[in-house]
């Protein structure tokens, strides 16, 4: 794999830095045959976050490959970072492919997450899950928590809150101090990504909870650049959100609601602004789709 990286780092705050890299008109960076990190988080955009306060940080997801880590990690330590925790948002690979690089370090996990990445390990690691690049080794969480999870950097409070929108163990975090929410995957900008299309109802039961919390900003871990790096998100992405996945729920009933481009299918949240059309969202679409036309067509149990 490419052992240098495109990252851009993020000044979002006092105590939050950004690590972004993707998003880059007609640059791939593992390979040009289709794969997870390229086709993945690379194209779509990826940001990884660390909460810092003196020499302490918790990083927010461990980024695309050790590459990327190697660059969070140096770029801590240049900053007088001494102390690292890792706080893992779920278990999908453009999240966790960077562990090793934190492996003398605490990383945290919901439960859910520590059980599909040990089922997993072997197939992450000889490249078969997803296939490649493969993720070997796969550094798996040491510390395990169910429900919400309260920590502190420094003198920063960090609120872990569990999400069940995406995938079931997703880990969103909030700063009470200044009311960012980092969103893990449970929030994208263009549209969320389909990976579990029998649970829609389920992730748009925790769209609507996380409809009622405060907080100042959402920044999420796919989403544009400069959104991130400026006001951020707010609470039009969850009802950007909410919209897409309600409607993704009505194409078993109806073709034409199912043939219909993505600007077509969510033109409301185009429209005020609370997400931008970007190209390659579009395939994002058209495969949520025929994911979720593939479930209702599974033979119930």
């Amino acid at each position: 794999m490419t052992q240098t990286t495109t990252l851009t780092v993020l000044d979002l705050g006092e105590h939050l830095l950004g690590f972004y890299d993707g998003r880059i008109p007609g640059v791939r960076y593992h390979s040009d045959e289709p794969n997870w990190l390229d086709d993945g988080g690379f194209a779509l955009g990826i940001c990884s976050y660390a909460v810092i306060d003196g020499p302490s940080a918790i990083v927010y997801d461990t980024h695309l490959s050790i590459a990327h880590a190697r660059d969070i990690r140096t770029v801590l330590e240049a900053r007088g970072v001494r102390d690292i925790r890792v706080v893992l948002s779920h278990w999908h690979l453009d999240h966790v492919a960077g562990n090793a690089v934190f492996s003398d370090c605490e990383i945290i996990a919901c439960a859910e997450t520590a059980r599909f990445l040990l089922d997993k390990k072997t197939e992450i690691e000889n490249g078969t899950h997803d296939g490649l690049p493969a993720i070997s080794p796969l550094v798996l969480p040491t510390t395990i928590f169910d429900g919400g999870h309260d920590l502190r950097c420094g003198n920063v409070a960090v609120e872990l809150r569990p999400l069940d929108i995406h995938s079931r163990d997703g880990v969103a975090l909030y700063l009470p101090s200044d009311g960012t929410l980092l969103a893990g995957d449970t929030l994208e900008d263009t549209v969320t990504y389909v990976v579990e299309p029998d649970r829609l109802s389920e992730h748009l039961r925790d769209i609507e909870r996380m409809s009622t919390w405060d907080f100042s900003r959402i920044l999420p871990n796919h989403g544009a650049k400069e959104r991130i790096m400026g006001a951020g998100y707010d609470r039009r992405l969850i009802d950007a959100t909410r919209i897409y996945v309600e409607r993704l729920l009505r194409v078993t009933d109806d073709d034409g609601f199912a043939a219909l481009s993505l600007a077509a299918f969510i033109p409301e949240p185009l429209a005020v602004g609370a997400v931008t059309l970007f190209e390659p969202y579009e395939a994002v679409h058209r495969g949520n789709v025929e994911k979720v036309l593939a479930a209702e067509r599974l033979p119930s149990a």
